[in-house]
């Protein structure tokens, strides 16, 4: 009975949150916070599926530096729970087909996100440029999801290039975002589902110290201790 309520209010709450940064969006198209606040209201929703959000930022953060942001990607609950890490000034890189899906493609192009075909290798190497440029001309920070696609309990897979060659181009530092285990975590009938960590690390300039591959490696690395990490304090608070 409760995971039906839950849904109801779920599809209730998400048209109206659709409907509320549809009209933000129209009203101020491709602003650098549309994303910020995109991401704080879909968080939101992580109360109604029983989760609670602990986060830890670094502060170290400024939110008028742009940086290249790289978070790990679990699974369809990232949108209740890995998106509150969005920052002010902050884009993601999503695939041009996300136009496609009625109110939340438009919301999604219209927050100023960067689309890119990842069918067409030439049309994606423009898309790192001018990507590049946006970060240098409207000191944006940069989202990305370098393992490219959900785990879905699988562990941090590998990472893609794609982060590491625009921090690597533009000199902007890279920022690790890590949520901890969400994969099997929620039970819709139950009525606490516990808490999720999520945790924004201080920035690291990317030296000659390391070739991208090497660099590839160490975040990959950093992550992986701090999921394993924020996973043992979820489960010392949920004793």
């Amino acid at each position: 009975m409760l995971a039906i309520i839950r849904i109801i209010v779920l599809f209730v709450a998400f048209i109206a949150i659709n409907f509320s940064l549809l009209l933000i969006c129209l009203i101020r198209p491709f602003h650098r916070d549309n994303v910020h606040i995109a991401g704080q209201m879909y968080s939101s929703m992580s109360k109604i599926i029983g989760l609670k959000l602990d986060m830890r930022i670094s502060d170290k953060i400024d939110n008028d530096t742009p940086y290249v942001v790289i978070a790990n990607h679990q699974n369809s609950y990232d949108i209740f729970t890995i998106c509150r890490a969005a920052l002010p000034g902050l884009v993601t890189v999503g695939k041009k087909s996300l136009i496609w899906i009625p109110i939340f493609g438009q919301i999604y192009w219209l927050s100023g996100n960067i689309m890119i075909d990842r069918k067409n290798s030439s049309r994606a190497r423009n898309t790192l440029e001018y990507t590049a440029n946006k970060m240098r001309t409207r000191k944006m920070s940069i989202w990305f999801f370098p393992e490219g696609t959900r785990s879905y309990g699988r562990g941090l897979l590998p990472f893609k290039a794609g982060a590491f060659k625009l921090a690597s181009q533009t000199a902007a530092p890279i920022v690790r975002v890590t949520c901890s285990n969400t994969h099997e975590k929620v039970k819709l009938n139950r009525w606490d589902n516990g808490t999720v960590i999520i945790d924004i690390s201080a920035p690291e300039t990317m030296t000659e110290e390391h070739t991208i591959k090497e660099w590839m490696k160490v975040h990959h690395s950093r992550m992986e201790q701090t999921f394993e990490r924020l996973n043992d304090e979820v489960a010392q608070i949920e004793k």
